[in-house]
């Protein structure tokens, strides 16, 4: 699951995409199907990027992106208005050692409905661009000096003066 250039913006509904930057902030489009443009001013909003967000754990915190993982091979996902008793079952498997105590009901209800606007996407099934990075097989150096002959090699060049008169 990629979920680079993603972000959340605080006030706003739904999620966004980074199209750009300018001097005042970002510029974002929805990722709802009006593909709404707007730009965000950094002084006046906040924004959270989606790979870097993480739930309270009882030992460490949580990605979401592996919560959403889960929730993609989970075998029915509750509606995102569901009742809190049922969210909170769900969460159990999705989300096993979340911190019960500080995950409310309305944090489990964004996260669902992340969940429903992202699972359409074709990002949904990428592969993270860090692991896709790592997964590629670097290629061997190649000596460049062992190849290169002393008759091949440029002459040092030679630092000209002017005369004085």
């Amino acid at each position: 699951m990629n979920l680079r250039g993603l972000v959340a913006v605080s006030g706003k509904p739904g999620l966004f995409k980074v199209i750009g930057q300018n001097k005042s902030g970002f510029v974002l489009e929805g990722l709802d199907a009006q593909k709404l443009k707007l730009v965000v001013n950094l002084s006046t909003a906040k924004l959270a990027s989606l790979e870097d967000i993480t739930v309270f754990g009882e030992d460490d915190d949580l990605k979401l992106s592996d919560i959403l993982e889960n929730i993609k091979n989970a075998a029915s996902v509750p509606d995102a208005k569901a009742d809190g008793k049922k969210m909170r079952e769900f969460f159990r498997e999705v989300a096993p050692g979340h911190d019960e105590e500080k995950v409310y009901a309305s944090d489990m209800k964004k996260i669902i409905t992340w969940f429903n606007i992202l699972k359409d996407l074709p990002l949904f099934n990428e592969a993270p661009a860090v692991a896709a990075a790592e997964e590629t097989p670097e290629a061997e150096p190649v000596e460049a000096e062992a190849s290169v002959t002393e008759e091949e090699k440029p002459a040092p060049k030679v630092k000209k003066t002017k005369k004085a008169e």
